[in-house]
């Protein structure tokens, strides 16, 4: 929720003016900062949907990612948003703010680029000098301070990153903007080297002894780090025994120690398109904690009893030996799960070893079954890849196909996971009840979808004449939403249905209080299967250790802070992986600048029309200025937008033709140009009226942000393996479509200067952006910057 500043909710009271002498108190939030490239700011308040708009005039000099005291002076009527004024900056961002370094005789600038930060920060010449800085160079400064005094706001140089353009440059570049690391300090390398790789007696006490048991791993072709592994046996009374064997990352990293609070303070490791940023220094992730492949590991697991049928008998928890016989990619157990049946030509792969294959995938099969049954949700987008040559270079993009050896691994990850969270969540009993004397414990949740969402999901569907059964439960919602996606499955609106659909889901998240899974229909589930990438499953790991140990519960406000800490660190990553994706999409589609493509309407905004490309699914936008044959205007409410003249409308999903006018690399931009020659006649004339669009304001921008948000900044299910581990969308949940809110959808035009002096506080025209006129030759200062910046006007179009 938000939090109301003060004691009980203080209220600011404006001081009188030339026209009034009386005074009005108006309320005070607390929030953070997103700001736009022209100087205006929306506060976003936790847990409500409409944030607060500020007039630049009103910042108070806060900048993004700051958190501020907001005073709201004017509530939301009807199309008009919350509007008000900055009145204190409760704590600047520690993220850096990237930009290319300028020197003017001992003066030194950090000269902005970036969509939400429209200010260049005075910096030290000499510090910047001292990291190997040099004019034109990129670089990431943290803002200490902007005194009212100051044109500018000053920061302090954190990182020299390279040359603009260079691959290395533009990933660390990234990771700098989302205050995410790309190294790990000396001394942490260092207290890792130390750990000891020896398995004795002493570090097999307490173990069961899994290294005589038939067990394989199956992970990408690329994969480096084997954190879980399956073994398989025959039992004498027909049914298996399965076991899920995770790399026990907690007996190697302990509490408080320097690797510790370094994986904390992470929370997660990050997957950029060409590289992985761990969150465990390499000895431990790729070498000590990954099953590879007939070596001895300290794994913890979960050892299920499995009739045919794939009931569960038994379970067992605790902490284990293995040693790994097969390491398998997806590929080639996909290869064994096509063939159906023992391979006696297969010399590479044990018949043992083929057979546990086939009966564990037709487990998977079963499991699967009776999840979706259970209501369980299947949005099966498609996931698209992007390929990179050795130099960073992307060439190609591609469908990533998930496949039974995929489910196969997330079906077992699932069945782990929700076990340990029943085994805590019902007190030890494995009955299905929580228990109210349930011990503190990390869980993985998913809310129900909000009502007001699946209402115009309801609606938007009827356009398309689908009729969905009943919303009155969690389950029924499920139920009448994989029946629509069902119904509309090859046909042209369905991937405008799924994007709607995906707007009504919440967000998984991490929470001491266990709500269930809605997405995956558990009621009592959690992370404990990967450690080696995310902090909330060494936590898992430890609590259950210390249960299975007759520990007593531990605190609970302790653990409210680290899932708190560990979902805030899980969205930073995912933003900066769809950041690096959009980097290298952006990139890859320099060269086809004037080439047209067939695609489909993606989003709709009151700015523009977003499209994805066929078959790359690349989005870019179609500024609705450009649209030459009407003048068309943003219809919220139906998804759509409706020329004012000719009626003709554009929805989601709809089939257009599109050029590829420009591809703005440095801010992640690309503009198409809607080709209008051979489009169907209209069938009617004139609107649904009743909505305003066309031209971008501030006033209006907020429900802007808000819908080209609602793509999908949540990710929704859980599932464990087709997305795991390294690549795009890895992680326990399909992800929905990129989120808009961090993407640059809006101006190709670069600004940069000293740009207070220039910021407007009326509402923003729609065809201008700001741009500095600076003459690094000359030598310009940076109060010249300013003015010429505040004179300076240009084409192009806003963008949040």
């Amino acid at each position: 929720m938000s939090r109301k500043s003060g004691n009980g909710g203080k209220t600011h009271r404006k001081g009188p003016s030339s026209r009034s002498r009386s005074t009005k108190a108006y309320p005070e939030y607390i929030g953070r900062v997103q700001m736009s490239r022209e100087g205006y700011i929306f506060v976003i308040l936790d847990g409500e949907e409409d944030d607060v708009f500020v007039k630049a005039s009103k910042t108070r000099q806060a900048l993004n990612g700051d958190t501020v005291r907001v005073a709201v002076t004017r509530e939301k009527v009807g199309d008009h948003r919350r509007e008000g004024e900055v009145v204190e900056i409760v704590e600047r961002s520690k993220r850096p703010f990237v930009g290319i370094l300028h020197f003017v005789g001992s003066q030194a600038w950090l000269l902005m680029q970036s969509k939400s930060m429209p200010y260049d920060i005075v910096v030290s010449q000499e510090e910047a000098l001292a990291l190997g800085g040099q004019t034109g160079m990129k670089a990431a400064a943290v803002v200490d301070r902007w005194d009212r005094k100051d044109p500018a706001p000053h920061g302090h140089i954190v990182d020299v990153l390279g040359k603009p353009g260079e691959n290395d440059t533009e990933m660390h570049a990234i990771l700098a903007e989302f205050g995410l690391p790309y190294r790990f300090e000396p001394e942490v390398e260092n207290a890792a080297d130390r750990i000891s790789e020896t398995i004795g007696e002493e570090e097999l006490k307490g173990r069961r002894d899994f290294r005589d048991t038939l067990t394989f791993t199956i992970d990408p072709a690329d994969a480096k780090d084997f954190d879980d592994a399956l073994s398989f046996k025959k039992l004498p009374n027909g049914n298996y025994e399965v076991g899920v064997h995770i790399a026990d990352v907690s007996y190697y990293v302990k509490p408080g120690d320097i690797v510790d609070k370094e994986a904390q303070a992470r929370g997660t490791s990050v997957y950029l398109v060409d590289r992985t940023v761990p969150m465990l220094p390499e000895k431990l992730c790729n070498k000590l904690c990954s099953l590879r492949p007939h070596e001895e590991k300290l794994t913890f697991s979960t050892v299920f009893e499995l009739t045919p049928k794939a009931a569960i008998v038994n379970r067992w928890f605790g902490r284990t030996v293995i040693n790994s016989d097969y390491r398998f990619d997806y590929d080639g157990a996909q290869k064994i799960i096509e063939a159906g049946a023992i391979d006696p030509e297969n010399d590479t792969v044990p018949f043992d070893i083929q057979e546990a294959v086939l009966t564990l995938n037709d487990l998977a099969h079963l499991f699967r079954e009776k999840r979706f049954k259970a209501g369980a949700i299947s949005f099966d987008r498609p996931e698209m890849k992007v390929l990179v040559d050795e130099n960073g270079k992307p060439v190609d993009v591609y469908e990533k196909i998930s496949k039974e050896a995929n489910w196969l691994i997330e079906e077992f990850m699932l069945l782990a996971n929700r076990s340990v969270a029943e085994l805590i969540a019902t007190g030890g009993k494995l009955n299905g009840v929580a228990s109210p004397k349930a011990k503190t414990f990390v869980y993985r949740v998913h809310a129900e979808p909000d009502a007001i969402k699946i209402g115009n999901l309801r609606e938007f569907a009827g356009t398309f004449g689908y009729k969905m059964g009943s919303t009155g439960s969690g389950k029924d919602i499920a139920s009448s939403l994989n029946t629509l996606l069902e119904e509309a499955k090859d046909k042209p609106e369905f991937s405008a249905l799924q994007i709607v659909a995906l707007r009504s889901m919440a967000k998984a998240t991490y929470s001491a209080d266990n709500i269930g899974h809605y997405g995956l229909a558990f009621p009592f589930y959690t992370h404990f299967t990967s450690p080696i990438r995310r902090y909330p499953d060494t936590m898992v790991h430890r609590l259950l250790a210390m249960y299975l140990d007759g520990a007593d519960s531990q605190s609970k406000g302790y653990y409210d802070e680290q899932c708190k800490h560990a979902s805030e660190r899980e969205c930073i990553a995912a933003d900066a992986e769809r950041a690096s994706i959009k980097y290298k999409l952006v990139e890859y589609m320099t060269d086809k600048v004037g080439k047209e493509f067939d695609g489909h309407v993606s989003g709709v905004t009151e700015w523009g029309m977003y499209v994805e490309i066929e078959p790359t699914k690349i989005e870019g936008m179609v500024p609705l200025r450009t649209i030459k044959s009407d003048w068309y205007e943003f219809d919220e409410q139906h998804y759509r937008i409706v020329g004012r003249r000719t009626g003709r409308r554009f929805q989601l999903g709809d089939p257009v033709r599109i050029k590829v006018t420009s591809a703005n690399v440095e801010q992640k931009l690309l503009d198409y140009e809607l080709v209008e020659a051979g489009l169907p006649e209209p069938e009617g004339r004139g609107g649904e009226g009743g909505f305003r669009g066309g031209r971008f304001s501030e006033e209006r921008h907020g429900s802007g942000r808000r819908s080209s948000e609602a793509h999908g900044e949540g990710r929704l299910h859980d599932g464990e393996a087709p997305a795991k581990k390294r690549g795009s969308a890895h992680g326990e949940e399909s992800a929905a479509p990129a989120g808009k809110r961090g993407s640059a959808k809006g101006s190709s035009a670069r600004g940069g200067g000293i740009r207070r002096s220039s910021a407007k506080d009326s509402s923003a025209p729609a065809d201008s952006t700001r741009r500095a006129s600076r003459s690094k030759a000359s030598g310009e200062s940076a109060s010249k910057a300013a003015k010429a910046t505040s004179k300076s006007t240009a084409k192009g179009r806003k963008k949040s």
